[in-house]
């Protein structure tokens, strides 16, 4: 069963960074893609960042591409989003994802994935 956790997130000023991290249970970390996904209050939950099995190959959206950095460490089974020069516009809910399906490339999609419970980030201006 694929139990993900994540940590780091909270109140931040405008321009500030976080970084939020994921650990990963269940099923062996190595082979899976890592996402991350936010929803901001009202919003539809919305493709933030993914990572494939080996960190190769990384994709953002483009809200955040330039500012955010997604990163893996598979010997801690663990999956970060580095979040620098935060936006008022980034509070959202942020949400850990495990792809479905092993070795595959990053997808943006929400149905390849399994969730995490979320952290809030709250970006004050």
């Amino acid at each position: 069963q694929v139990h993900l956790v994540e940590s780091g997130g909270g109140l931040v000023q405008a321009g500030g960074s976080l970084r939020l991290s994921c650990a990963a249970s269940g099923r062996t970390f190595s082979i899976y893609a890592m996402g991350w996904f936010r929803q901001a209050p009202g919003k539809e939950r919305e493709f933030v960042a993914a990572i494939n099995w080996s960190g190769s190959t990384t994709a953002y959206a483009d809200s955040v591409s330039g500012r955010f950095t997604i990163s893996r460490d598979n010997a801690k089974n663990t999956v970060y989003l580095q979040m620098n020069t935060l936006k008022p516009e980034d509070t959202a809910v942020y949400y850990c994802a495990q792809a479905i399906v092993g070795w595959r490339n990053p997808g943006r999609k929400e149905v390849e994935y399994y969730w995490g419970q979320g952290t809030q980030v709250t970006v004050s201006s």
